[in-house]
C-alpha cells in the first residue's frame, strides 16, 4: 500500500483492509505517505450489486438533466433574466457538481468491483466535494437575502438587487467555498499517518478521513468545530434571521391573499432549504450516534444524491413561472 523510503522508514502493509498502525513519535518523522483507500460502499451483496448500478445511473441522470433543464430554462426565457432565477441557476449548477463529484466514481466502483481510490484521488475528490457543498450553502443563503429585500423592501428591490450586486455574491460564495475547501486540505496535508485505511462511504468524506488520523486531533476537531461554524452556522443563522424578518412583514399584510402570494414566493426555497440541512444534520447525527457503518453510507446517500435531485423538482412543482419557461424551451427544442 506504501513505499519504503530507507531502512530507517516506516512502511505500509501491503494487503487490503490492513490497518496502519499509529508508529512512536520518531518513526512519524519518516513516514511514507499512504497511497490508497478502501471504500466500504453501500453492501457487498453480488446480487444488489446490478440494482444499485441503475439505481444511482437513473437518479445521477434524472439530476443532471433537471437542473440542466432549469439553468438553461433560465438562460434562454428573458421573463426568468431576475435575480431569483439567477440564483436558482447558480443552485442547480452546484448541485450538478454536487452530485457528480461523488456518484460517478461509485458507478465506476460498481462496475468494475473495485472500491480503491488513491490518496491524490481522494483528496481530489474531497475538495471538490466540500466546494460545492458550500457553494449550496451559500447560494442557499443570498436566495433567503433576495427574498428578503423583494418582500421586506419591494421598492427598492430593483436597485438593491443589482446585477452587479449578485454576481458579487456569486462570486464571494465561490471564494468563500475555496476556502472552507483549502482549510480541509490542509488539515489532512498534515496528517502523517491514518490507523485504517477503509471509510465506511462510497466516496471520502473529509470528517471521516480526518476521524482515520493517528495524531493532531485535537488540532483537527478545533479547526473542523471552527469552520462548521463559520461556513455552516453563520449561513445557517443569516437565513433564519431573514425569515424572522419576512415572517414579520407578511404577518403585517392587512389581507390574507397578499400574505399568500408573498410567502409563495419564499415555498420553494424554503421547502430546499430544510431539506438540505434536514438531511445534513441527519449525516452528521447519524455518523456521531450510529455504530453501523452501512447505516451511515444510506443517510449520505439522501444528503449527496437525494437532495440535489429533488431541488429541480420541488422548483419546477411549485413554480409556474419555471414550467412555462421548461415548456417554451422544450417545445423550441423538439
Amino acid at each position: 500500500m506504501g513505499r519504503a523510503v530507507d531502512r530507517h522508514s516506516f512502511v505500509m502493509p501491503q494487503h487490503k483492509g490492513s490497518a496502519v498502525q499509529c508508529p512512536s513519535y520518531m518513526e512519524q518523522q519518516n513516514l511514507t505517505r499512504v497511497s490508497e483507500f478502501f471504500l466500504m460502499g453501500l453492501s457487498d451483496d453480488p446480487e444488489l450489486q446490478p440494482l444499485l448500478f441503475v439505481l444511482f445511473l437513473s437518479m445521477y441522470l434524472v439530476t443532471v438533466l433537471g437542473n440542466l433543464l432549469i439553468i438553461l430554462a433560465v438562460t434562454c426565457d428573458s421573463h426568468l433574466h431576475t435575480p431569483m432565477y439567477f440564483f436558482l441557476s447558480n443552485l442547480s449548477l452546484a448541485d450538478i457538481g454536487f452530485i457528480s463529484t461523488t456518484v460517478p466514481k461509485m458507478i465506476v466502483d460498481i462496475q468494475t468491483h473495485s472500491r480503491v481510490i488513491s490518496y491524490e484521488g481522494c483528496l481530489t475528490q474531497m475538495c471538490i466535494f466540500i466546494i460545492f457543498v458550500c457553494m449550496d450553502d451559500m447560494v442557499l443563503t443570498v436566495m433567503a437575502y433576495d427574498r428578503f429585500v423583494a418582500i421586506c423592501h419591494p421598492l427598492h428591490y430593483l436597485v438593491i438587487m443589482n446585477p452587479y450586486l449578485c454576481r458579487f455574491f456569486i462570486l464571494v460564495s465561490f471564494f468563500i467555498s475555496l476556502l472552507d475547501s483549502q482549510l480541509h486540505n490542509l488539515l489532512v496535508l498534515q496528517v502523517t499517518c491514518f490507523k485504517d485505511l477503509e471509510m465506511s462511504n462510497f466516496y471520502c468524506d473529509p470528517s471521516q478521513l480526518l476521524d482515520l488520523a493517528c495524531s493532531n486531533t485535537f488540532t483537527n476537531n478545533v479547526v473542523r468545530y471552527f469552520a462548521v461554524a463559520i461556513f455552516g452556522f453563520l449561513p445557517f443563522s443569516a437565513i433564519i434571521f431573514s425569515y424572522y424578518k419576512i415572517l414579520s412583514s407578511i404577518l403585517r399584510l392587512p389581507s390574507s391573499g397578499g400574505r399568500y402570494r408573498a410567502f409563495s414566493t419564499c415555498g420553494s426555497h424554503l421547502a430546499i432549504v430544510c431539506l438540505f440541512y434536514g438531511t445534513g444534520l441527519c449525516v452528521y447525527l447519524s455518523s456521531a450516534v450510529s455504530l453501523s457503518p452501512r447505516k451511515d453510507a444510506v443517510a449520505s446517500v439522501v444528503y449527496t444524491v437525494v437532495t440535489p435531485m429533488l431541488n429541480p423538482f420541488i422548483y419546477s412543482l411549485r413554480n409556474s413561472d419555471i414550467k412555462r419557461a421548461m415548456r417554451r424551451f422544450l417545445s423550441k427544442a423538439i
